[in-house]
């Protein structure tokens, strides 16, 4: 872990996370009267807990529209979520006037070409391991995990660390 992605992730008040190969595996499952389902990671969900307890928010903004993503969301007790919004910037703008931050605060993680408008404009702009290379070219570091596989899980113990509160939090527990 480098000392500017340290460094960057001190101030974060906000971590923002896409799906589709982020919180998953990127593959999507359709079944045959239509529904579709998706895998999530549970060292990610509790990552995502983990971080809410020390007081930073959580959003998910996604491309997609699944009521499956709604109710992980629910179950993890993201409060803001965001679905079917391609232009994520524009989304995470509504949402920096609502909170009252600025993208300095702002930790996102991503994988593919529609997140990189946000990758390059908040504090902390991290790729999953198996993003597309122009993203992790332009991304402000790399997860060593893949997506849906202990990415998010590593972005937010990374978060913690930053912010010196991940002792505390594995601490809980004990």
């Amino acid at each position: 872990m480098s000392a500017d992605l340290l460094q960057r992730g001190k101030n974060i008040k906000l971590a923002v996370f896409d799906v589709d190969g982020v919180l998953t595996d990127g593959r999507l499952y359709f079944l045959e009267d239509g529904s579709e389902f998706k895998t999530f990671n549970t060292l990610d969900g509790q990552g995502i807990k983990m971080l809410m307890a020390a007081g930073v928010q959580t959003a998910i903004i996604s491309g997609r529209k699944t009521p499956v993503v709604e109710r992980r969301a629910k179950n993890l007790g993201i409060p803001h979520l965001y679905q079917g919004r391609e232009d994520k910037l524009v989304v995470l703008d509504e949402l920096l006037g609502q909170l009252g931050l600025s993208y300095e605060q702002v930790a996102y993680l991503g994988d593919d070409l529609p997140d990189l408008p946000v990758i390059r404009r908040v504090g902390l702009g991290m790729a999953v391991a198996n993003a597309a290379a122009f993203v992790r070219e332009h991304a402000h570091g790399v997860t060593v995990a893949r997506g849906g596989e202990g990415a998010a899980r590593e972005f937010c113990e990374l978060i913690l660390r930053a912010q010196d509160r991940l002792e505390a939090a594995n601490a809980a527990y004990l």
